[in-house]
C-alpha cells in the first residue's frame, strides 16, 4: 500500500529567481515541463540540460590541495595507496546524494535549514566556520596558481590578478548559464591530466591491484601514512561541497522530478574525480620511482618541475596547466558556497540569475573573498604557510560537524516529508561519522600536538574509531523501529512533494540520539577549537 503525505500548497523559496525554466549549459527544460521521457533522446536531452552541479561539486574538489595531496601521495608512497579512492566513492555519493535530496525538495539552502532547525547558534557557527574555512582555502587555490605560473615562467603578480578577475567576471553577468558554461569548460580541463597519464604510461597491471587491494607502503612510518590516508579523506570530503551543491541545485531550479538525472550526474563526478585522483598518484609514483626525489615531496610546482624534468616538458606544461584550470574552478565554487550560504541565512538576494546591482550584498561576499585571497597571495612577507596549516586544522576540526547535521536534516519528515533517509543509509552514515570524527581526532591532534602522535596513539584512537562508528550504526539502526522503516510512495507523487515555507513547518523534534550527537559536537569543538587557536598563535609568534 502506498503511503500518503499531503504535499505542501506552496514550496519554500527564498529567491524568487529561484523559479522558473531550466538553463543549463547543455540545454533546456520549461517550467511545468513534467511530461515523461519515453525515449532514449529525449532522455538524453534531459541529462544534458541537468548536467553540471554534480560534475563541478566533484572537480572543484580535486583543487590545489587535493593535486598536493594525491601527488604526495605518489612521489613518497608510490600507488600503494590507491586503494584508499575505492573506499571513498560510496562515502562521496552518499553525502552528496543526501545534499541532493535537500535541495530538490527543500529548496532552501543548507545554512539556513540548520539555522532554522536547530537554532541561532548552530546557524551562527555553520556560516562563520564555512565563511572562515573557505576564505582559507580560496588562499591555497591562488598559492597554487602561483606554484604553477612559477613553473611555466609566467609574472605571477600578473597571472594571479588575471585569474580573480576571470573568476569574479565569470561569477557576475547575471545568466546563470553563461556561468555553468564556463565552468564547464574548467570542468573539461581537467583532463589535460589523462594525457599526462598516457605520456608517462605507468603499469596498468599494478595500479589494478593496487586499485583494489588495501595495504601500506613497506618500510614507511605508521604515522605519516596514517596521516597522509586522513588527509586524503579530508581534501575528498569538504564541508563546502555540502553548501555549495544544495544551493546551485537550488539555483538552477532542479525540482524532485529530476533526482534521478542529478544523481546520474553526480556519478559522472566521482567517475573524474577519482579518474583524476588515481592519474595523479600513478604519473607521479611512475615518474619519480627510483629518481632522487621519490620520497622527498615538497609541492605540486615541484612536482610539474620534475615531470618536466623526467617525462618531458609537455606533460610538465600540462600538469600546470591542469592545476591552474582545478584551482581557478575550486575558488569560484568555495567562493560561490560561502556566498550563497550567507545570502541564504541573512535572506539576502542571491543567486547567479541576478546580476551585481541587483544583488548587491550576494557579490560583495563572492569578490571580497577572492580580492582578500588574491591580495594575501601576492603580499610580500605574508604568512602563506601558516595560512596552509590552518586549512589543514580547521578542515581537520570540521570535518565530521557537517555530516552530523547532513544526517539529522536528512531524518526530519517536516523538511524531506516522503523523501527522508531509509534505516540502511542511516546505518551506514552513522558509521561513517563515527570514523570522521576520529580522522577529525588524529589530524587535529598531528598538527596541534605533534609531538604527541605516535603510531601506538594513531592505532588506539583508529580502534576507537571503530568502536565509535559500530555504536553510531547500532543507535541509528535502533533509532528507527518497524513502524518507521521507508515507505513506499508513489513515485508521481513524490515528485511533486515539496517542503512547505519555513514559517509553516512546526519546530524541530530532535530524539535523544540526536540530542547527544549535538551535544558531543559541541563539546569536541570547543575542545579542539581552542587548540587548533592555541597552536595558530604559537606558530604566527614563533615566525616573528
Amino acid at each position: 500500500m502506498n503511503a500518503r503525505i499531503d504535499p505542501p500548497h506552496a514550496a519554500a523559496v527564498l529567491d524568487e529567481k529561484h523559479i522558473g525554466h531550466i538553463h543549463g549549459a547543455f540545454g533546456s527544460i520549461l517550467q511545468g515541463d513534467h511530461g515523461p521521457r519515453e525515449n532514449w533522446r529525449h532522455r538524453l536531452q534531459t541529462l544534458l540540460a541537468i548536467l553540471g552541479p554534480g560534475l563541478i561539486v566533484m572537480v572543484g574538489d580535486n583543487d590545489a590541495g587535493a593535486f598536493g595531496t594525491y601527488t604526495q601521495a605518489g612521489q613518497n608512497y608510490g600507488t600503494t595507496l590507491l586503494w584508499t579512492l575505492l573506499l571513498l566513492v560510496p562515502v562521496l555519493y552518499v553525502n552528496q546524494e543526501m545534499v541532493l535530496r535537500l535541495g530538490v525538495v527543500a529548496g532552501v539552502g543548507h545554512a539556513r535549514l540548520i539555522l532554522e532547525r536547530f537554532g541561532k547558534f548552530w546557524g551562527a557557527f555553520s556560516v562563520i566556520d564555512l565563511f572562515v574555512l573557505n576564505g582559507l582555502t580560496i588562499v591555497t587555490e591562488f598559492i597554487g596558481i602561483a606554484l604553477a605560473l612559477n613553473y611555466l615562467g609566467v609574472s605571477k603578480e600578473l597571472g594571479v590578478a588575471v585569474a580573480a578577475i576571470l573568476i569574479m567576471a565569470a561569477g557576475s553577468t547575471g545568466d546563470f548559464r553563461r556561468f555553468e558554461r564556463f565552468s564547464m569548460v574548467l570542468v573539461a580541463g581537467s583532463l589535460l591530466l589523462v594525457p599526462v597519464f598516457i605520456a608517462i604510461h605507468p603499469p596498468m597491471g599494478q595500479l589494478a591491484r593496487d586499485f583494489v587491494t588495501p595495504q601500506l607502503p613497506q618500510g614507511a612510518k605508521l604515522s605519516d601514512v596514517m596521516l597522509l590516508i586522513i588527509a586524503i579523506v579530508g581534501t575528498t570530503i569538504a564541508p563546502w561541497q555540502l553548501f555549495f551543491q544544495q544551493s546551485y541545485v537550488i539555483d538552477k531550479r532542479i525540482t524532485p522530478r529530476f533526482m534521478a538525472y542529478e544523481k546520474a550526474d553526480l556519478w559522472l563526478g566521482i567517475v573524474l574525480v577519482i579518474v583524476g585522483a588515481g592519474a595523479m598518484m600513478a604519473f607521479t609514483a611512475a615518474a619519480f620511482a627510483g629518481k632522487p626525489e621519490f620520497g622527498h615531496f615538497a609541492d605540486a610546482g615541484a612536482v610539474a618541475a620534475g615531470l618536466g624534468h623526467y617525462a618531458g616538458r609537455v606533460p610538465g606544461v600540462m600538469f600546470a596547466l591542469a592545476l591552474i584550470d582545478a584551482c581557478i574552478i575550486g575558488a569560484s565554487a568555495v567562493s560561490l558556497s560561502t556566498a550563497y550560504a550567507i545570502g541564504d541565512v541573512l535572506s539576502l538576494k542571491h543567486s547567479l540569475h541576478r546580476k551585481p546591482s541587483d544583488a548587491k550584498g550576494f557579490y560583495v561576499v563572492y569578490f571580497a573573498l577572492i580580492i582578500v585571497a588574491a591580495g594575501l597571495v601576492l603580499t610580500p612577507g605574508a604568512p602563506l604557510g601558516l595560512l596552509t596549516n590552518a586549512v589543514q586544522t580547521l578542515a581537520g576540526v570540521l570535518l565530521p560537524s557537517a555530516t552530523v547535521f547532513l544526517l539529522l536534516l536528512c531524518n526530519d519528515k517536516d523538511v524531506l516529508g516522503p523523501w527522508v533517509n531509509g534505516r540502511w543509509l542511516n546505518v551506514f552514515t552513522s558509521a561513517v561519522i563515527g570514523v570522521l570524527v576520529i580522522l577529525s581526532i588524529i589530524l587535529t591532534a598531528s598538527v596541534v600536538l605533534p609531538d604527541a602522535t605516535d603510531e601506538k596513539a594513531i592505532l588506539v584512537l583508529l580502534g576507537g574509531g571503530c568502536v565509535l562508528a559500530l555504536l553510531g550504526a547500532l543507535g541509528a539502526l535502533a533509532l528507527r523501529g518497524k513502524g518507521d522503516e521507508s515507505e513506499r510512495i508513489d513515485p508521481e507523487f513524490r515528485a511533486i512533494w515539496r517542503m512547505p515555507p519555513l514559517d509553516r513547518l512546526p519546530p524541530a523534534r530532535l530524539s535523544q540520539p540526536a540530542r547527544l550527537w549535538m551535544g558531543a559536537l559541541r563539546f569536541y569543538l570547543v575542545i579542539a577549537g581552542g587548540l587548533v587557536l592555541y597552536r595558530i598563535v604559537t606558530l604566527a609568534l614563533s615566525a616573528q
